[in-house]
């Protein structure tokens, strides 16, 4: 299995004070399943998680998300956090981002507060996802329909509710990526 997702490279988009356990979490599973993730921003440089509401550890932007092109990635993870899911909503880039993966029909796992990045993109109406509690009514307000679940699977849209989550949510991402990654390879050669 450490070789299953060898050639997925996976965006994982936020912006300063995510939860850092929704990002450490995924991509330390990313990388025991040999893909490789790395961290977008709205520009290089670092970003700084949180633990829940105090200020935790800082990592290095790989790449910026206006500089990344969506094409080049197998899928996409947006962790949560209140601030972080407040600000990365409101930004262009984000939102254009995270639609091409999605309407390349390829994964977009998106934790708790992250959610809300799915509605400012549009990407909501008719599907079935879960989030955070307190975000149910903006979901439902953009035509999705919200349910208690700890991970959800709608089309290439994975979506839960907290870190408590993570290791359904984690499955979930590394199951979809080697759906995107099988349908990806070549075919093997066919005898004659």
């Amino acid at each position: 299995m450490a070789n299953s997702l060898a050639q997925a490279k996976v965006a994982i988009l936020v912006t300063d004070n995510f939860e850092q356990v929704e990002l450490t979490g995924p991509k330390e599973a990313l990388e025991r399943a040999g893909a490789k993730p790395l961290i977008l921003s709205k520009q290089k440089g670092t970003v700084t998680g949180m633990k829940h509401d105090v200020k935790a550890d800082s990592f290095p932007v790989d790449l910026a998300w206006d500089d990344a092109e969506p094409a080049d990635f197998s899928g996409v993870v947006v962790p949560g956090g209140v601030f972080n899911s407040d600000v990365i909503r409101c930004e262009p880039g984000a939102r254009r981002f995270v639609q091409a993966i999605h309407d390349q029909g390829k994964p977009v796992a998106v934790i708790c507060h992250g959610a809300w990045l799915l509605v400012s993109a549009g990407l909501v109406d008719g599907k079935k996802l879960t989030s955070w509690p307190s975000l149910q009514d903006d979901i439902r307000n953009a035509g999705g329909n919200w349910v208690d679940e700890e991970v959800v699977l709608d089309g290439n849209l994975i979506t839960s509710r907290k870190p408590d989550d993570l290791p359904a949510f984690n499955a979930k991402l590394i199951a979809a990526l080697g759906n995107v990654e099988r349908a990806e390879s070549p075919a093997p050669a066919q005898p004659t």
